[in-house]
């Protein structure tokens, strides 16, 4: 995953990356936890689209860029800094798998349980190879 080939973007992409799946890692155990409930609501953790959105926008400028002579002219561009996108917590309010109102399914759950298990691994073996990569130079 380099962007730009700009290390310490990349570093930081991963980063963010792994902190937002312990996040979802809390967030589906306390929906695990939580799952017999009455009433209650699943979440879930919403990160990696906002993020490629933010990448985008800094990729893809318009064709035609209007200037600013003003500071109170509106620009018809603003690309997204990557760094100011948090992961966020979402309520399910939509989905209803109970008669008792929760909404957690346990199978889905550890499912995506599972999923970010394998995500967090992935990314960190991407920062090992990134860091071995610095290595591989530094010793030259």
């Amino acid at each position: 995953m380099v962007v730009n080939n700009n290390f310490s973007q990349t570093i930081d992409l991963i980063h963010r990356g792994m902190s937002a799946s312990s996040l979802r890692q809390a967030v589906i155990a306390n929906n695990l936890a939580n799952a017999d409930v009455p009433n209650f609501k699943r979440t879930d953790v919403n990160f990696e689209s906002e993020l490629a959105r933010a990448l985008n926008t800094e990729r893809q400028r318009p064709v035609l860029e209007l200037r600013q002579t003003n500071p109170m002219h509106i620009s018809n561009w603003q690309p997204r800094n990557y760094q100011d996108v948090e992961p966020r917590r979402v309520l399910d309010y939509l989905t209803q798998s109970d008669n008792n109102g929760n909404n957690v399914d346990a199978e889905a759950e550890f499912n995506l349980l599972l999923k970010n298990q394998l995500r967090y691994m992935l990314l960190a073996q991407m920062a090992t190879y990134e860091y071995s990569q610095i290595n591989m130079v530094l010793r030259g």
